[in-house]
C-alpha cells in the first residue's frame, strides 16, 4: 500500500507543482472575473435605433388613421407604457415586450386601398434608398368587420436580411390600430377594455424549508449543468491526465523502470488516486467560487447541499470508471497519435450526457432520463442532472443508480487492469479489437 501512496504522490507532485496547471486551473475564473466586470461596460444596453419607411395598404380605411395616431404617440412615455400594458395582457413575451421600447425613427408611406400589392412589393426592393424601406403591410378587408363573422388580419413583407425587430414593431402598431378600429365598429370603449383585460404579471415566490425567497428564474436549469459541468470537468481532467502520462511512460521506456520496482497493479492504483486528488483540487476550487458567488448574491439558502454530496459520489464512480478504462487505453498503444483513436469512444460517453441535457431536464422523470439514470458509465451524469432538476428521484432510484455505478467501476477495473498488465509492455503496433479481446482471455 505504501508503493501506491508513493506513486499518488508522485503523480499530484508532477501534475500540480507546474506552470501549465497552475495557469490552466487559474485561467478560467480570472478570464469569468473579467468578463463579469468588464463585460457590462462594454455592452450597451440601449438598442440601436430602428429607422426606415413603412408602408400601408388599407383595404379597411379604418386601420391607417390609428396607425398613423400610434406613431406619433411612440414619443410620448405615457403612449409606450400603455402600449407595452396591452401587449403584456396580449401574452407578449417580456423579450419582444423590450423591443417595442427600442428607438423608432418611421415614417409611415400611406398607400391607396386600391394599390396593387405585386407593385408595391417592387418599392421593398428597388435600389439602395435612404433612409430604408423596412416593411409593406397589407391590411385585409374583413380585418374590422366581416359578414361572415371570421375576422382577419394583415400581410406583412419585409426584404430579405431585415433587422427582426422591425417585425415586431410593426405588429405591435397594426394590432394596437386593428384593435382600436374593431372596438370603434362596435361602439365600445378601447381604453376600458384595457383595463378589464390586463393582468399584471408577479413574481412567484419560493417556499422552502429555511422560508420565502423570490425565485430565480432558470435557477432550476442553471444548477444540474453546473454540476454536471463540474463532474465531467474532473472526470476528464483526471482521465486525460492518466492516459498522457501513462503513453509518455511507456513511450520514453520509464515505466520500464517503475515495473522493476512495483507492480503493474500498483502503478495502476497509483495513478488513479493520484490523478483523483489533481480532480478533486480543481472541482473543489471552483465548486468552492460557485458556492462564493452564490453567497455574495445572498443565493446560498436556493442550493440543496446533498447536492454536493452527490457530486463527490457520482464523480468517484465515473473516475474509477472511465479514468481506468483511460488507463488502459493508454498502455495499450506508443503515442497520443494512435492513443486518439482508443480515446474517442470514451470521450464520447463524456460528452453524451450534455447532448441529452434539456431533454432529461424537461421530463426528469420520463423513459429517456430513466433509462440514461441506469446504463453506466453514464448513469452517474444523468443521475446527477435529475437530482438538480424541479422533479428530483425518489431516494431509491438514486442509490440503485449508485450500486449499479459501483458495479460498473469493477468491472471496467477488472478489464483495464487485464489490459494494462499486458499492454504497458508491449510494444509496435497498435492492439485491434480481437488483439484486445485476446488478452483479456489471457490475462
Amino acid at each position: 500500500m505504501s508503493k501506491v501512496l508513493r506513486i499518488a504522490a508522485r503523480e499530484f507532485a508532477a501534475t500540480v507543482f507546474t506552470k501549465g496547471f497552475v495557469v490552466g486551473l487559474l485561467i478560467v475564473p480570472v478570464v469569468g472575473g473579467l468578463v463579469a466586470i468588464i463585460g457590462p461596460r462594454l455592452v450597451d444596453d440601449r438598442a440601436p435605433a430602428v429607422e426606415g419607411e413603412i408602408a400601408i395598404v388599407d383595404r379597411t380605411d379604418a386601420v391607417l388613421p390609428r396607425v398613423r395616431d400610434a406613431m406619433a404617440a411612440r414619443s410620448s412615455p405615457a403612449a409606450v407604457t400603455e402600449l407595452v400594458e396591452r401587449a403584456r395582457a396580449g401574452g407578449a413575451a417580456d423579450a419582444l415586450v423590450e423591443m417595442l421600447g427600442a428607438t423608432t425613427e418611421l415614417t409611415l408611406i400611406e398607400r391607396s386601398s386600391s394599390a396593387d400589392v405585386e407593385q408595391e412589393k417592387r418599392w421593398l426592393t428597388e435600389g439602395d434608398s435612404t433612409p430604408r424601406r423596412l416593411a409593406l403591410a397589407v391590411v385585409h378587408e374583413n380585418a374590422v368587420e366581416s359578414a361572415s363573422g371570421e375576422l382577419g388580419s394583415y400581410d406583412l413583407y419585409v426584404p430579405s436580411r431585415q433587422d427582426a425587430r422591425t417585425e415586431v414593431i410593426v405588429h405591435s402598431l397594426l394590432r394596437e390600430a386593428i384593435l382600436d378600429a374593431r372596438a370603434a365598429a362596435r361602439g365600445l370603449d378601447r381604453a376600458e377594455l384595457s383595463r378589464v383585460l390586463t393582468v399584471p404579471r408577479v413574481r412567484s415566490v419560493s417556499v422552502g424549508d429555511g422560508g420565502e425567497s423570490d425565485t430565480v428564474f432558470g435557477l432550476n436549469m442553471i444548477v444540474p449543468m453546473v454540476f454536471m459541468g463540474l463532474l465531467m470537468m474532473g472526470v476528464m481532467f483526471a482521465g486525460q491526465g492518466m492516459l498522457t502520462t501513462t503513453v509518455e511512460e511507456k513511450s520514453n521506456r520509464v515505466v520500464e523502470v517503475l515495473l522493476s520496482a512495483v507492480s503493474p497493479m500498483q502503478l495502476m492504483g497509483g495513478k488513479l488516486l493520484g490523478h483523483m486528488a489533481v480532480a478533486f483540487l480543481a472541482m473543489g476550487l471552483y465548486l468552492g467560487l460557485g458556492l462564493a458567488v452564490l453567497a455574495a448574491f445572498s443565493l446560498f439558502g436556493l442550493l440543496d447541499l446533498k447536492l454536493i454530496l452527490y457530486l463527490v459520489i457520482f464523480f468517484l464512480i465515473a473516475l474509477f470508471t472511465l479514468g481506468s478504462l483511460m488507463m488502459a487505453a493508454g498502455s495499450a498503444v506508443n503515442d497520443m497519435r494512435e492513443a486518439q483513436a482508443l480515446q474517442a469512444p470514451l470521450i464520447m460517453l463524456m460528452i453524451l450526457p450534455i447532448i441529452l441535457w434539456m431533454p432529461i431536464l424537461r421530463e426528469p422523470n420520463g423513459t429517456l432520463a430513466y433509462v440514461v439514470s441506469f446504463v453506466p458509465p453514464v448513469n452517474t451524469f444523468g443521475m446527477l442532472l435529475r437530482l438538480g432538476s424541479s422533479s428530483p428521484p425518489p431516494a431509491w432510484e438514486v442509490w440503485l443508480s449508485i450500486a449499479i455505478g459501483v458495479a460498473g467501476v469493477f468491472g471496467a477495473v477488472w478489464v483495464a487492469a487485464k489490459v494494462f498488465r499486458i499492454g504497458i509492455l508491449m510494444f509496435g503496433r497498435p492492439p485491434d479489437l480481437r488483439t484486445l479481446v485476446r488478452w483479456l482471455r489471457a490475462a
